[in-house]
């Protein structure tokens, strides 16, 4: 059974915890927490006495997870940041290292099944796409302000769109018509921008699936974030501390697999997973959306 509309799952649950081993740890970090299922999950595990700093940038997000991880009481404290700014996280905390790490780079069933966030097509909502609500960059500003070089240069570096310059120049002549302010209408103009034979194949993926994440991408720098995140493990990580990051698409999955491989170059760090861990068949079948998710994982040896 698929989830309920606005119901989240944790992606890769079980993979989490035989990976990053958090019984019998300390202090844990979930750099997105989302509603707070991997929390919740690595707090079972690790025992009575570990506590869990919760890091997101979306304030509705850390309501649900304040809500969802109530049982735990003191043991849970939630700030709301960006996790590439997790030294100053957790300075702010009154930690100098953490003892498990872990990052999910999905955008949370909530925030996809909210039309105001304007994050998905399928219901009409805001051309938005920010996940923290203090940024001023919207994907509407983007679409309708970029030159047309620049917001193709976009779609195929963060989308990997192979017509990514046809979808600009679609773009361009509709909002010399009208601003282009909700996502059907964007929707609308890429999928008319893509031959038919080209279009994506697998039942329910839309056109514009790739416009989409780019923009998203863009709107909220998340690929930026993502590098300052694995270049500051081997400060944050305690001896014997292990960091695990779940991508969702091969732009996300490269930046971890080579930041990792940096470290362990430099040490004293340890590559856990040789190749990425992936969904079961079962668990693909009950959540959908964990049919792209990779976990990779980092230990610090010293």
């Amino acid at each position: 059974m698929a989830p309920r509309r606005g119901e989240h799952l944790p992606v890769l649950r079980e993979q989490v915890l035989d990976v990053l081993q958090p019984a019998g740890r300390g202090v844990l970090l979930d750099c997105t927490i989302g509603p707070g299922g991997h929390a919740e999950a690595l707090l079972d595990a690790a025992g009575s006495d570990a506590r869990l700093i919760g890091v997101d940038v979306d304030e509705a997000c850390l309501a649900l997870a304040r809500k969802n991880l109530r049982r735990f009481g003191s043991r849970v404290r939630l700030f709301q940041a960006n996790f590439a700014d997790v030294c100053e996280v957790l300075a702010e905390a009154g930690e100098k290292q953490i003892d498990l790490l872990l990052a999910d780079l999905g955008v949370a069933s909530s925030q996809l099944d909210d039309p105001d966030r304007g994050l998905s097509f399928s219901a009409d909502g805001p051309l938005d796409m920010r996940l923290d609500r203090r940024m001023q960059r919207t994907a509407a500003g983007l679409v309708n302000r970029l030159p047309e070089a620049k917001l193709a240069d976009l779609i195929y570096q963060f989308g990997e769109e192979r017509y990514s310059r046809r979808i600009a120049r679609a773009i361009v002549a509709a909002r010399k018509q009208n601003r282009i302010e909700r996502t059907s209408a964007l929707a609308r103009i890429v999928a008319g921008a893509i031959p038919r034979p080209a279009r994506p194949r697998r039942r329910g993926v839309h056109p514009a699936t790739r416009t989409f994440q780019a923009l998203r991408i863009a709107v909220n720098d998340e690929l930026a974030s993502l590098e300052r995140l694995v270049e500051r493990l081997g400060e944050v990580l305690a001896s014997g501390g292990r960091a695990g990051v779940i991508s969702f698409h091969s732009l996300e999955d490269r930046r971890v697999k080579q930041g990792f491989a940096r470290l362990a170059e430099a040490g004293p760090m340890k590559v856990l997973t040789r190749k990425p861990l992936t969904a079961t068949a079962e668990e693909i079948t009950v959540n959908p959306r964990s049919r792209s998710a990779k976990l990779r994982a980092i230990e610090r040896t010293d």
